[in-house]
């Protein structure tokens, strides 16, 4: 009998994270939902199982290590063991580096670092044991170390999510190549745009499920560690 299929999708919120829930449920996975957002975390259940989908809420603070141990722990409980991470949670505080405190640039680890690698040990052994596990990680072009995009964070005061951006980059990288060994994929698809249905984007936009597609091919196809879109 084969193991159940979790997908932990943490930063869980209308658009790319929903249409991952939708693609990866579709396919047969049982999908753990966290974010802090309580009201969120309830509809996006409901909307799962209305589609037949198994799911489950587990509030947490994506920033925290202690909250997500707690919250993926009762997500494996609750739905079995994790085969899946998405990382999808951000932050977006010291826009402008030069005007906050230090300690406010320290926390612009917190989310896309500290976060996701308390996630994934605390998910390691699953994954591990899953044959095909896989992290994978929603990045945005803020993090790109080019000229026009350092211009373009300066400009929108997101120099903080622009410096955390790039390390989560380095960090999937290294990610990757340490847990080849143990048969665990980990990449990123990288968003250069706004995405449809988010707050961000007024109109238009990027349609978030040409970006669960990429995810899914990722997985699919496990060699490449990068992807980008818009």
């Amino acid at each position: 009998m084969p193991m159940p299929k979790t997908i932990l999708i943490v930063g869980f919120g209308p658009g790319v994270s929903t249409a991952v829930a939708d693609k990866f449920g579709g396919a047969g996975f049982s999908v753990a939902l966290l974010a802090r957002n309580a009201e969120r975390l309830a509809a996006g259940v409901e909307a799962l199982k209305a589609k037949g989908i198994a799911a489950a809420a587990f509030p947490a603070d994506a920033s925290d290590p202690a909250s997500l141990r707690n919250a993926i722990a009762g997500a494996r409980a609750a739905l079995g063991p994790i085969g899946v991470i998405h990382w999808n949670a951000f932050s977006s505080g010291a826009g402008d580096l030069l005007a906050v405190d230090p300690s406010e640039v320290r926390a612009v680890f917190d989310v896309p670092v500290v976060g996701l690698l308390a996630a994934v040990q605390e998910s390691l052994a699953d994954l591990k044991a899953a044959g095909d596990g896989a992290v994978l990680v929603t990045n945005g072009a803020f993090g790109d170390l080019v000229p026009m995009m350092d211009a373009f964070a300066v400009g929108m005061k997101a120099m903080g999510v622009g410096v955390g951006n790039a390390a989560k980059a380095k960090l999937v990288g290294l990610l990757s190549e340490r847990l080849k060994a143990d048969g665990i994929y980990v990449g990123e698809v990288t968003i250069a745009g706004m995405v449809k249905g988010t707050p961000y984007a007024a109109e238009g936009g990027i349609d978030p499920a040409r970006i669960a597609e990429a995810f899914w091919e990722l997985f699919q196809g496990r060699s490449a560690v990068r992807a980008r879109i818009g």
